[in-house]
Protein backbone atom coordinates (compact mmCIF):
# COMPACT_ATOMS: atom_id res chain seq x y z
CA UNK A 1 0.00 0.00 0.00
CA UNK A 2 1.41 3.43 -0.86
CA UNK A 3 2.15 5.91 1.87
CA UNK A 4 1.41 9.57 1.26
CA UNK A 5 3.14 12.74 2.31
CA UNK A 6 1.39 16.12 2.31
CA UNK A 7 3.66 19.14 1.97
CA UNK A 8 2.06 22.41 3.07
CA UNK A 9 3.11 25.82 1.77
CA UNK A 10 2.46 27.58 5.07
CA UNK A 11 2.47 31.05 3.57
CA UNK A 12 -0.21 30.16 1.01
CA UNK A 13 -2.45 28.30 3.49
CA UNK A 14 -5.36 30.35 4.85
CA UNK A 15 -6.58 27.71 7.27
CA UNK A 16 -9.98 27.38 5.61
CA UNK A 17 -10.20 23.69 6.59
CA UNK A 18 -11.56 22.40 3.29
CA UNK A 19 -8.66 19.95 3.05
CA UNK A 20 -9.37 18.67 6.56
CA UNK A 21 -12.96 17.87 5.62
CA UNK A 22 -11.95 16.31 2.27
CA UNK A 23 -9.45 13.87 3.80
CA UNK A 24 -11.09 10.43 4.14
CA UNK A 25 -8.27 9.23 6.42
CA UNK A 26 -8.51 12.15 8.89
CA UNK A 27 -4.81 12.98 8.41
CA UNK A 28 -4.93 16.78 8.53
CA UNK A 29 -5.68 19.27 11.29
CA UNK A 30 -5.04 22.91 12.11
CA UNK A 31 -1.59 23.23 13.63
CA UNK A 32 -2.04 26.17 15.97
CA UNK A 33 0.90 27.84 14.19
CA UNK A 34 0.17 31.13 12.45
CA UNK A 35 1.78 32.16 9.18
CA UNK A 36 2.95 35.72 8.46
CA UNK A 37 -0.58 36.68 7.40
CA UNK A 38 -2.01 35.47 10.72
CA UNK A 39 -3.72 32.32 9.41
CA UNK A 40 -3.64 29.04 11.34
CA UNK A 41 -2.05 26.59 8.89
CA UNK A 42 -2.71 22.88 8.58
CA UNK A 43 -0.33 20.01 9.25
CA UNK A 44 -0.31 16.23 9.10
CA UNK A 45 -1.69 15.29 12.51
CA UNK A 46 -1.85 11.59 11.63
CA UNK A 47 0.84 11.05 8.94
CA UNK A 48 0.84 7.25 9.17
CA UNK A 49 -2.76 7.17 7.90
CA UNK A 50 -2.05 9.12 4.69
CA UNK A 51 -2.42 7.04 1.52
CA UNK A 52 -1.62 9.87 -0.91
CA UNK A 53 -5.10 10.15 -2.42
CA UNK A 54 -4.58 13.93 -2.92
CA UNK A 55 -8.21 14.83 -2.16
CA UNK A 56 -6.84 17.53 0.13
CA UNK A 57 -4.75 19.12 -2.61
CA UNK A 58 -7.63 18.97 -5.09
CA UNK A 59 -9.95 20.85 -2.74
CA UNK A 60 -7.45 23.53 -1.67
CA UNK A 61 -8.54 26.86 -3.21
CA UNK A 62 -5.11 28.41 -2.56
CA UNK A 63 -3.00 25.62 -4.09
CA UNK A 64 -1.12 25.35 -0.79
CA UNK A 65 -0.74 21.56 -0.73
CA UNK A 66 1.40 19.08 -2.64
CA UNK A 67 0.93 15.36 -2.17
CA UNK A 68 3.57 12.74 -2.83
CA UNK A 69 3.39 8.96 -2.69
CA UNK A 70 6.13 6.74 -1.38
CA UNK A 71 6.15 3.04 -2.14
CA UNK A 72 6.42 0.86 0.91
CA UNK A 73 7.31 -2.80 1.00
CA UNK A 74 4.43 -5.01 1.95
Amino acid sequence: MPRGVVVVDGERCKGCGLCIVACPQKVLALSGTLNESGYDVIHMQNPDACVGCAFCALTCPDIALSVYREKTSA
